[in-house]
């Protein structure tokens, strides 16, 4: 049996690691801000040696509810986010499938469908209310597909549409 080394701060040794041009602070700063047990971690910036200005930040870390993120800022050659990585967010109700939606779509961002959007940083994030999966999870095929289909119609998820078009088939 091998050893497993303990990670850095003590939590988990698999963190997800962003790759910005240059705005990693100011999208930490901002993702921090709307999510809550959340915070912004210890930023390594550039010294006199470079590669980058001095001063500006070269890597950090940040807490989104609980998960470290690691990131970096590496400049053009990679930085931009797509659809292949996204982070979903379970919601306990509407209000709070809102207050996310709103804030994340604010300032530059955009609505995709079925609760997709892309932050003002490029970056997806799926907004999905609980009751979303027990409606498409219903025993009864005819219900649970009634709920799948409506969400299909969406982009922002709207239980209460989403519990009508249930209520409507059975």
């Amino acid at each position: 049996m091998t050893s497993t080394p303990p990670s850095i701060d003590g939590g988990s040794r698999i963190s997800p690691c962003l790759w910005f041009d240059d705005d990693l602070e100011e999208a930490a700063t901002f993702w921090t801000s709307v999510f809550p047990d959340s915070s912004l971690g210890h930023l390594t910036r550039h010294g006199e040696a470079g590669p980058g200005v001095p001063g500006t930040v070269m890597a950090g870390e940040f807490t989104l509810m609980g998960l470290t993120f690691r990131g970096i800022n590496g400049g053009p050659q990679f930085a931009g986010f797509t659809e292949t990585i996204s982070f979903s967010v379970t919601c306990a109700d509407q209000a709070e499938v809102d207050r996310y939606w709103d804030a994340l779509t604010a300032d530059g961002g955009a609505e995709s469908a079925c609760g997709w959007l892309k932050d003002r940083f490029g970056l997806s994030w799926q907004i999905v209310p609980r009751r979303l999966f027990e409606l498409v999870s219903d025993p009864d095929p005819v219900r649970a597909n009634a709920a799948v289909e409506a969400m299909l119609r969406m982009r922002r998820i709207v239980v209460s549409e989403l519990e009508e078009a249930v209520a409507g088939v059975g």
